[in-house]
């Protein structure tokens, strides 16, 4: 079952802007963490940048200052706009969620992932 849509992405030349989007669907009954995490080819996933439950923020050293995280809680979604993309930047992105979704009469915790989202940087 899809809980998270993920939509943006795509081919960009280095010095490029993208936009990412992640939509929590109707099935999340609770939102704690909300984040996008990353995987280069032959790299282990890794933290891009993330809003916690408390609001706060944490960026990864090597995007910060160029990308930016926002979050709408009454549209329960998430936007990461990237500026000033460099070819390391070239992975596929993963939007992630740690909280609770519907199953059945109740609902189960964890951690959920989106289907991932390539983005390209390249000239």
């Amino acid at each position: 079952q899809t809980h998270l849509v993920e939509s943006g992405g795509g081919l960009v030349q280095p010095g490029g802007s993208l936009r990412l989007s992640c939509q929590a669907s109707r099935t999340v009954y609770r939102i704690d963490d909300m984040g996008w995490h990353r995987q280069a080819p032959g790299k282990q996933r890794e933290l891009v940048a993330r809003v916690r439950k408390d609001g706060s923020i944490n960026y990864a050293d090597s995007v910060r200052g160029r990308f930016t995280i926002s979050k709408d809680n009454d549209k329960r979604m998430i936007d990461l706009q990237m500026n000033s993309l460099k070819s390391e930047d070239t992975a596929v992105y993963y939007c992630h969620m740690r909280g609770a979704v519907y199953h059945g009469m109740g609902e189960i915790e964890g951690d959920f992932w989106g289907q991932g989202t390539r983005v390209t940087v390249s000239s």
